[in-house]
């Protein structure tokens, strides 16, 4: 994922938030927080366990083994084999009262590590049919490790919670491994739902935290719009074959390639209405060629649509089509265009946000921001679909580093500060105890 530029708490953000916060935490929530701080040794070494020992999306199989081993000893109900290697823990609480999920990722990247680390990872996998390095290079560890911390504080609790806890532990939320690009089938969140995840406990809630570069232990958030959507998009130029030397000959797919890029850009900044909301249209992979002498018959172009609004989505969508057939066209070219919906827009619901922001700034000491909208995509974003979600942000940059030149999320330098994990787990709990008591008070 992108990061965000460096926040400063809104003042107007503060006042409402904090007023009287910690004068109303609950016992449960501060009992929550302390166990919280007790294990914060277990819960670093489980992210730099996951992290020295990183799968690709849809072969989680030892991280999950790890998670579903340790649910089970805290004495859960444990389902795994969910949209492949996913594993889900259900919680029941001493009393009645409403259903909360918690979800974190588990999945890495195909990227090399730097040997920085004394714990950096050196592992290697299949990705796509290739052999790749791999590594957590955008905080997937430390979601799954705040899980496993938040499921270990709340199972020590279970007897006075008022109601149930599903913690869901997602495989591919990066995408599959094994699932080419474009390709019509289902990985991670939705594969999930579509196997029956809420089939047998749907939650009235759920949450979920990202690692970003940010304050060192600062929680951001905003309500509606929150992550873009994400739409594939593959183009295909077919031209005419021939010599490099005699271009009059060939009908150039390369240059008509380049034509169609530049083309593209006057969809998001001549046909876009910007004032309504944002779009990108980014192309990120071009193939074509096999000689420097030969004009070849075929260009393949791969790219991305980010947008926030679905009328918006469609629109970019369309216009993506007929911009590249016709300028493909007019070059005596074709071209065939697929775009094929990845991710939705993760969509904070208001009402939960404004509920749980006060318990989300004793989490973080008073350290809380508003998140702007994010480029990237997130398929937590399909769970929020089903249920009312929030989707927060945790800062992770050391003290003493700008987070505006700190590595982004899939950079290779990427760095967490592990010292920040603690108020995930915090957070967490928090949330889902102050949901819990609330629903237990309308009940």
């Amino acid at each position: 994922m992108r990061p965000f530029l460096p926040l400063t708490v809104a003042a107007g953000l503060v006042m409402g938030v904090l007023g009287n916060a910690f004068a109303e935490s609950s016992a449960l929530e501060k009992q929550a927080f302390s166990r919280a701080t007790a294990i914060e040794r277990k819960l670093i070494d489980w992210r730099r366990d996951i992290h020295q020992h990183p799968e690709l999306g849809d072969q989680e199989t030892r991280t999950s083994t790890l998670v579903a081993d340790h649910l089970r000893k805290l004495g859960l109900k444990v389902h795994t084999g969910i949209a492949r290697t996913g594993v889900v823990g259900i919680l029941e609480g001493g009393k009645p009262g409403p259903t909360v999920a918690l979800r974190a990722d588990m999945d890495a990247l195909p990227v090399k590590e730097p040997e920085d680390l004394s714990f950096a990872s050196k592992a290697r996998s299949i990705y796509q049919g290739k052999e790749v390095d791999v590594m957590h290079a955008c905080g997937h560890d430390a979601h799954t490790a705040m899980l496993m911390a938040t499921a270990e504080v709340l199972a020590g609790m279970r007897e006075e919670l008022p109601g149930k806890v599903m913690f869901i532990f997602q495989p591919s939320e990066e995408g599959s491994s094994q699932v080419m690009p474009g390709q019509n089938k289902l990985w991670g969140a939705q594969l999930m739902l579509q196997e029956g995840v809420f089939h047998e406990l749907e939650p009235d809630a759920i949450f979920a935290v990202h690692v970003m570069p940010g304050l060192s232990g600062e929680l951001s958030w905003r309500t509606g719009a929150t992550t873009a959507s994400s739409d594939d998009l593959q183009i295909t130029v077919t031209g005419k074959q021939g010599h490099g030397g005699m271009p009059w000959n060939t009908v150039d797919p390369v240059v008509t390639a380049a034509q169609v890029i530049t083309g593209l850009q006057t969809v998001v900044s001549r046909r876009t209405n910007l004032t309504q909301s944002p779009a990108v249209v980014t192309v990120g992979m071009i193939q074509g060629g096999s000689a420097p002498n030969i004009v070849p018959e075929q260009v393949h172009m791969a790219g991305t649509i980010r947008t926030y609004d679905e009328k918006v989505r469609a629109q970019v969508g369309r216009d993506v089509k007929l911009t590249a057939e016709k300028v493909a066209e007019s070059a005596g070219a074709k071209a065939e265009v697929s775009v094929v919906p990845a991710y939705s827009t993760t969509m904070n619901d208001e009402r939960l946000a404004t509920q749980m922001a006060p318990v989300l700034a004793r989490a973080a000491s008073g350290k809380v921001a508003t998140t702007p909208l994010i480029g990237a995509s997130e398929d937590f974003s399909f769970f929020a679909r089903q249920v009312p979600g929030l989707y927060f942000f945790l800062g992770v940059t050391p003290d003493g580093q700008d987070p505006a030149t700190a590595a982004p999320n899939h950079n290779p330098q990427f760095f967490v500060d592990e010292k920040a994990l603690v108020v995930g787990a915090r957070a967490l709990s928090g949330v889902t105890i102050q949901f819990l008591e609330a629903g237990k008070k309308e009940g």
